[in-house]
C-alpha cells in the first residue's frame, strides 16, 4: 500500500493543451503541484501508476508522496479531472503539505454494524459518505469509523454523535451548532407504521367489545 501512494514525477516545461494531449497520447498524466508560499510546478507522471493507485479509496485521503528529480515532497490531492466516458485521468492538482500547518480535506465514513439496525427491520439511508475535517498532516485519517449498533429506528446520526480521531476537527461544526447535519439515519418502513396502527385499532375493538 504505501508503495502505492509514492509516485515518480518529471518536471515538464512543454505546457499548453497541445503539450497535454501530447502527453496523454503518450500514456502520461499533466499534473500541477503548488502551495506552501512555493511556485507552482507543472508535473507529469506514467498513467498506470497513478490509475492504479487513485483506484484505492485512502488515495484521496492519504499523505502522499511524489518524488521529484529523487526529492520526496509530502502532499494531498486536491483535484483529479476525468475523461467524461474512458478510463483516462486528464489532470492532476496536487497541494504541498507542512508538517505544522493544518488541512482540509473531505474523509470518507465507514459505517459498522449496519446489519444490526437492518434486524429491527428498519431501513438505513446514507445522507453523507464523507465529511470535511482539519487536522496536521500527522493526524490525517484514512476514514473515519461510525458505528451503528445502538442506532434506533427513528433516529439519526449526527456530526456531533460521530467521535473524531485526537487532533481532528470537524469544519461544519466549527461553524456553529445549526450546521450539526444528520449523516445517516434509520428509517421505520411505513406498512410497519400502518400495521401497528392496524393492531392497535384490533385491540380498542375488542376492548369495547368486552
Amino acid at each position: 500500500m504505501t508503495d502505492l501512494f509514492t509516485l515518480d514525477a518529471e518536471v515538464r516545461t512543454d505546457l499548453g493543451k497541445g503539450a497535454s494531449r501530447r502527453l496523454r497520447h503518450a500514456n502520461k498524466v499533466p499534473a500541477i503541484l503548488y502551495g506552501a508560499d512555493q511556485e507552482p510546478v507543472s508535473l507529469t507522471f506514467a498513467h498506470n501508476k497513478v490509475f492504479r493507485a487513485q483506484e484505492e479509496e485512502a488515495f484521496y485521503s492519504h499523505i502522499l508522496t511524489i518524488n521529484i528529480d529523487g526529492k520526496p515532497v509530502d502532499v494531498v490531492i486536491k483535484d483529479m479531472q476525468r475523461h467524461p466516458f474512458k478510463p483516462l485521468i486528464m489532470h492532476l492538482d496536487f497541494l504541498r503539505v507542512d508538517a505544522k500547518k493544518a488541512i482540509h480535506k473531505n474523509v470518507p465514513l465507514h459505517f459498522l454494524n449496519e446489519d444490526v439496525v437492518i434486524k429491527t427491520g428498519a431501513t438505513i439511508s446514507h445522507l453523507e459518505n464523507e465529511i470535511s475535517i482539519a487536522c496536521l498532516p500527522g493526524n490525517l485519517p484514512e476514514f473515519i469509523t461510525v458505528d451503528l449498533a445502538s442506532l434506533e429506528s427513528g433516529n439519526s446520526v449526527h456530526l456531533s454523535d460521530i467521535t473524531l480521531p485526537e487532533g481532528v476537527t470537524s469544519l461544519e461544526l466549527a461553524k456553529g451548532e445549526e450546521y450539526d447535519k444528520a449523516v445517516v439515519s434509520a428509517n421505520t418502513p411505513k406498512g410497519n407504521a400502518s400495521d401497528d396502527e392496524d393492531a392497535a385499532d384490533s385491540e380498542e375493538t375488542t376492548e369495547a367489545a368486552e
